[in-house]
């Protein structure tokens, strides 16, 4: 029977070790967007930090060697309109007061793991066994739907290596009745973000969104 997921893009499940799992939000860091930033972010997106101290999506959904801050989980803002706070669970590139910040909310946990559908078939268990440890891109990295502000972001099946620069590394998969199928895409990706900017060796975006990718 073919999966059910569609595509949600990053979706956090647990994390690395024993610690406990805040889901990587602690409420602490005031990540921002730029007032003026005119890039939609979605809900499940991957997100850099930029020199500027602002937070953005990455470009495209090639490998490379940005390290990412985290991933979205909405913003906080005062309505350009109604003059009135809104929680959006994604931000849609305009409508916020410029006098008031554009607050992000990111999983920034470098040991968090996530769960992300795949964009094409696994073939088998054996197959998506193999793939366990490997390294992927997303696919349509940095796209969503505004109707409700989720990323269509998928594990990129196709690009499965060694290669450590790619974004993902892939952990498992969910034990998920519903999304067994390794002959169809949906299957449910357990992931980690390779290079994420809160590691020793975590780097800044140098002033603008990445154009090497996700």
């Amino acid at each position: 029977m073919a999966n059910i997921n569609g595509s949600f893009g990053l979706r956090p499940i647990s994390k690395l070790g024993g610690g406990s799992n805040s889901t990587g939000l602690t409420g602490y860091t005031p990540y921002e967007i730029a007032n003026g930033n005119t890039d939609s972010i979605y809900h499940g997106q991957l997100v850099i930090p930029l020199a500027s101290g602002y937070i953005d999506h990455t470009a495209n959904a090639a490998g490379g060697t940005v390290s990412h801050l985290g991933v979205f989980q909405g913003c906080q803002y005062v309505s350009s309109t109604t003059g009135k706070t809104v929680w959006s669970n994604y931000w849609p590139g305009s409508g916020a007061d410029s006098n008031h910040p554009v607050q992000a909310f990111i999983n920034d946990d470098p040991s968090q793991l996530y769960l992300i559908a795949t964009d094409a078939s696994w073939t088998s268990k054996a197959t998506a066994r193999a793939s366990v440890f490997l390294n992927a891109s997303l696919s349509t990295g940095i796209t969503g739907t505004d109707a409700t502000g989720i990323s269509l972001g998928r594990l990129a099946i196709s690009t499965l290596a060694t290669t450590n620069s790619l974004t993902l590394r892939v952990m498992g998969w969910a034990d998920d009745a519903d999304n067994q199928d390794f002959a169809s895409a949906g299957i449910g990706a357990i992931v980690r973000i390779n290079n994420p900017f809160n590691a020793p060796t975590g780097s800044i975006a140098a002033g603008t969104v990445s154009t090497t990718g996700v």
